[in-house]
């Protein structure tokens, strides 16, 4: 469910993107050099960018939506998320009438802010590399102990044995 709005939103910012150009221009004007310096040939201008944010967030959202690749797809769709609600939910710098309505808007971005978070933290219930690390090496150490009593036991058997072996005659 988290995933249907940057679908459904991204996929009407693609097929018209010129709604967002104006609003993005407060962002893509300081990435868009940073842009051209890394590679040339990548897209620079605020259509293009607003289209491949849209794109991202449609497939990003989909791969979130049948959960394959969740945890990064909600990373991407999080990074993608705040240049976004800084650009377009700048409430502080609103007049008094639109204001509240901004706030509101950039308060439903925190909110999905935060649960795509949670999404890319997630684990399902399934331990994180640390976790299993830090137990296999537990599990690995008990398991030499183990072996260690068992072989010290094996050793007082066969030193025993081996005395009785001797006094028995013949």
């Amino acid at each position: 469910m988290l995933g249907a709005i940057f679908v459904v939103s991204g996929a009407r910012i693609v097929i018209s993107p010129d709604s967002r150009v104006e609003t993005a221009k407060r962002v893509t004007d300081r990435v868009g050099p940073l842009i051209e310096r890394v590679d040339p040939r990548l897209p620079s201008d605020a259509r293009n960018l607003v289209r491949l944010k849209a794109g991202a967030d449609v497939v990003a959202g989909l791969l979130l939506i049948t959960g394959r690749f969740r945890r990064p797809a909600a990373a991407v769709l999080a990074a993608g998320l705040v240049p976004t609600t800084l650009a377009a939910h700048s409430f502080w710098a609103m007049p008094k009438p639109e204001r509240a309505l901004q706030q509101t808007q950039f308060l439903k971005n925190l909110g999905l802010l935060g649960g795509l978070l949670l999404a890319a933290a997630d684990t399902q219930g399934k331990p994180g590399l640390s976790y299993r690390t830090s137990h296999a090496v537990d599990r690995s150490q008990r398991s030499v102990r183990r072996a260690v009593r068992t072989a010290r036991r094996e050793a007082k058997i066969a030193t025993v044995s081996a005395a009785a072996a001797r006094k028995i005659p013949g």
